[in-house]
């Protein structure tokens, strides 16, 4: 296999020029403006921008959960902008874990219950108490969510996210309702799953520092990614100084 060709085999998403538009006429809300970019297998992208600029909307369209108005998407062959809804479906399923700023956990399920909610309409899941290690949940497994604290919560909803085995993670302000802290134990529980699992993840935030521990930097402005870097060296969320 030629280099080229390894290249476009690392290659897990190709977007060519993204639209999004909410409405029609004077009010119409543009939230992507013709994004192109490619993410590599088992990279972590962190997606930094303030509100507005378009990170959330790319999440949900290569989620599945949300459609473009123009341009593609593809995962792999597989191209988003063209599935039906069936076909996205299935694609969620199987491929894709989310998580979210707030945790969607079931008050009267404990920690392993909530994880085995995934588990039981998976081929070939995790064990719920595996995924719960991972995220270093190992003592809390018949721990109801009241009995957790906001980031323990948040480390559940990254077992049930990973305990499918995705091979990609969506992470749409993880830390946002967190101290730092606490972010940085959720942070790191995703660098692990990153590292360990080969998990291809992308993270949004509007914290800056949180970029240091990326392999690569989506910078986001008025529905546009207005620049691309790349970390030489990535630093551990323990590292970082909020």
């Amino acid at each position: 296999m030629h280099a080229d060709e390894r290249a476009q085999d690392r290659i897990l998403y190709r977007l060519e020029g993204l639209t999004k538009v909410y409405g029609e006429g004077p009010g119409a809300v543009h939230a992507l403006r013709g994004v192109s970019a490619t993410v590599s297998a088992a990279a972590m992208i962190v997606l930094l921008g303030p509100s507005g600029s378009g990170k959330s909307t790319l999440l949900n369209i290569v989620g599945g959960l949300d459609r473009a108005t123009d341009g593609h998407a593809w995962f792999r062959g597989l191209d988003l902008t063209c599935c039906d809804e069936d076909e996205l479906t299935e694609y969620r399923r199987r491929s894709v874990g989310f998580v979210f700023q707030f945790y969607n956990l079931i008050a009267s399920l404990t920690a392993r219950e909530n994880v085995s909610l995934i588990t039981e309409i998976t081929d070939d899941p995790m064990n719920p108490a595996e995924a719960l290690a991972l995220v270093g949940l190992q003592d809390r497994l018949d721990h109801f969510p009241a009995q957790l604290s906001g980031g323990e919560q948040q480390r559940v909803a990254i077992a049930r996210a990973i305990a499918k085995k995705p091979e990609v993670l969506l992470c749409d302000e993880p830390t946002g309702a967190l101290d730092s802290e606490t972010g940085t134990r959720v942070l790191g529980a995703i660098d692990t799953i990153n590292r360990e699992l080969g998990t291809t993840t992308l993270v949004i935030t509007h914290n800056a520092v949180i970029a240091d521990m990326a392999d690569e930097v989506m910078l986001f402005g008025d529905g546009r990614i207005v620049e691309t870097r790349r970390n030489a060296v990535r630093r551990p969320p323990a590292e970082l100084k909020w």
